[in-house]
Order: structure tokens, then sequence, then C-alpha cells
């Protein structure tokens, strides 16, 4: 089968049914047993799958629906990477003028070590459920450090930073391994710094942090190139450079011209899911530095709003795309996940069924294929 991006795609997260997070809530709470919640959660996965598929997805995840956010779950399956329950200095905002945080700084307190499998199990189940291809996305490690940088990682635990990455990427690549043996053909790397980078706002905040964000965006491309350095040539890898997404609101404004050179031309991925819903994402021109050989999942279709694109507007789009990059390279996605947090973004599931179904849609009008 062909490998990933795919002509239709998306980028993992789903809307948690109302069962589930109950059955979270019970769980937290010791009104339930874990094994009661994981019969939950094996359920609604399934019935997520068959929603994807039904939908003519080619990539399938589990919604997500075993984490509570897209990557506090998975870092902290690290030994020495720990939740503070404390908020970052930016924070999300929506087109009501609403903000929120989500209480999800992580720092770094002793050796990062993978002293078992993180999310290894999570994939196992999924791959038995689907007969499509069994997508599994992990969060860059780089967002953890851009929220504070040197400040986040103790200096007794690591006084040489080089150190510090380097375990970094040791535990990354035996989770790649891990997963590949486990049959995985496609994993997406999630990633907020790149886009966080393009905001003038959090690009102040992280000099005052100490950190240079001139030079972090080709710094994080190297750093993210370790992470997947010893996958094989037939495992697909991608790479999802999110604006924040939480319950329909968002972190970050601006355009990828501040990092498209490092990110395009360094980041050693098959492809790259960037977001282009709206004005906050600025235009198509940085598309021009993306290689030939490596493909754009250009994301049309808000995970935000409930409105529903006309198939002409992204049409359109995609015809203003093609000015800075072939059709050949190019593909549609959604632009963020749906629940990128457990609360899950302001629409219903069956607005997310109809907004999967039109990326397939427009795929196959536009490409001829969803795949």
């Amino acid at each position: 089968m062909k490998k990933g991006p795919f002509r239709a795609d998306h980028v993992g997260s789903l809307l948690r049914p109302e069962e589930l997070k109950q059955a979270r809530l019970k769980a937290q709470q010791g009104a339930i047993t874990k094994d009661a919640l994981r019969e939950i959660e094996d359920r609604r996965i399934r019935d997520v799958v068959k929603l994807q598929e039904s939908a003519g997805l080619t990539s399938i995840t589990d919604g997500e629906f075993r984490r509570a956010m897209w990557h506090t779950d998975f870092l902290t399956g690290f030994d020495g990477i720990v939740g503070t329950q404390s908020q970052y200095a930016a924070k999300f905002q929506g087109k009501d003028g609403s903000t929120a945080e989500t209480r999800s700084m992580l720092v770094v307190n002793d050796k990062v070590r993978r002293s078992r499998p993180i999310m290894l199990d999570h994939f196992k189940y999924l791959k038995s459920v689907t007969s499509k291809v069994a997508k599994f996305c992990m969060p860059a490690a780089t967002y953890l450090h851009m929220r504070g940088g040197r400040k986040v990682v103790d200096e007794k635990a690591y006084p040489d930073m080089a150190e510090f990455w380097a375990d970094v990427a040791t535990g990354y690549q035996a989770e790649i391994a891990d997963l590949v043996t486990a049959g995985a053909t496609y994993i997406q790397i999630d990633d907020v710094s790149f886009a966080n980078l393009c905001d003038a706002n959090i690009r102040k905040q992280v000099a005052n942090d100490g950190e240079d964000p001139e030079k972090l965006p080709e710094f994080y491309a190297r750093v993210i190139n370790t992470l997947i350095a010893r996958r094989p040539p037939d495992l697909a890898v991608t790479l999802h450079t999110c604006r924040g997404n939480h319950e329909s609101m968002w972190m970050a404004s601006g355009g990828y011209d501040p990092v498209a050179e490092a990110v395009f031309n360094i980041v050693e991925v098959d492809g790259f899911f960037l977001e282009f819903d709206d004005e906050r994402s600025g235009g198509f021109a940085p598309l021009r530095y993306v290689p030939r050989g490596k493909k754009v999942v250009l994301g049309l279709v808000s995970s935000k709003v409930a409105a529903l694109e006309s198939k002409d507007t992204l049409k359109r789009r995609i015809d203003e795309a093609t000015k800075y990059i072939s059709l050949d390279q190019l593909c549609l996605s959604p632009q963020c996940g749906f629940a990128s947090t457990s609360g899950g973004n302001k629409i219903t599931e069956d607005i997310e069924r109809r907004k999967l179904e039109l990326v397939v849609e427009m795929a196959t009008d536009v490409w001829g294929s969803a795949v």
C-alpha cells in the first residue's frame, strides 16, 4: 500500500463520547476500576475506527481516546519528566475574545529514561481493530523545552543540555523501534514549537526565557531528526505543526515564514501537516521552500468551527497553493485534531464526521483518489 501521508488524511485526535469522558472522571475518583475504564475505551475506539473507515480515510487513529492531552500523557511516560499543573505565559484565545489555560507545563527533574514502553499497548489495540493503516501520533519533546527553555530542565539532573537531548532521542528511538516491531508503518510527530515561533508575542516570551527564537527553529529541526534517526525506510513519518488547539481556541498566530527554511529543508520527514484554516495562518508563499519528494498536507478544513467549508472555496485555496508547490506534492486534511484535549472542540460528532467525509470527497475530486 502507498505510504502516508495520504491525499485525504487527518491529524489524529477525535471527539471523545460523553460516556468516555464520564468514565475517565469516575476512574480518577475511584468509582470504577482501571479495567472497567479500559473496556469502555476499547469499545469506543472500535466505534471511532468505524467512523474513520466509513468516511473513507486510509489512515486510522484511536482518536487519542486513552489520553487526556495530546502531549502530556506521552511525555510523562518517560522517567524524569513530570507535570507541574502550571501554565505557560501564552494563553489560549478564541474568536469571541475568550481565553483559557490548560495547566499542562512539564519539567525535567531527573535523568530521562524510557524504562518501559509508553503507548505501545495503545497502538497494538488500534492495529488489531482496523484493516487500514494504523497511524500513531506522538508529541515532539521540543515543545517541552520551548516553554521555558533551560529553566524547565533541572541543572543537577543535566548540567550539560547535550546529554539531555541525547537521552530524549534514545527514548524516542526505542519507542519507535517497538512500534515498528508491532507493525507500525505510519507515525506522526506533533509539534507546537515551530508554529509558536511564528508568533511575535511568543517569540518575545521565548527571548525572555533566555533562548534565541532566531536559532531555535533550526535547532529543533535537528532535534526531531535525532528522534527518528533509526527509523526503517518503509516507515512513513510526518510532522504536524500546530498553533494550539483547545476547545476551539488557539495559542499562536502568524504565517510560517520565520521557520519555513529550517523546517522544510532540515526535518527529514515524508510530509508536513500545515494549518491554513484562516487568516491567522498567513499565506502559502512559505511552501516554496518545500523540496521535491516531500508532501504537504494542507489543513484547510477547520476542526475548530462547525461551519462546513464549501468545495469551491477549498478548490480555490488548493489552486492558490499550487503557485508555490506542485499539486502532486499536496494532500488535504482538517487543520488540527478535533480534540487535542479531552474536552474537545466546540462542534458535534456529526459535524466531525461530515468534515472527515468532505476531506475524502475533495481529495477524490482533486487528485482522483483519497489514497
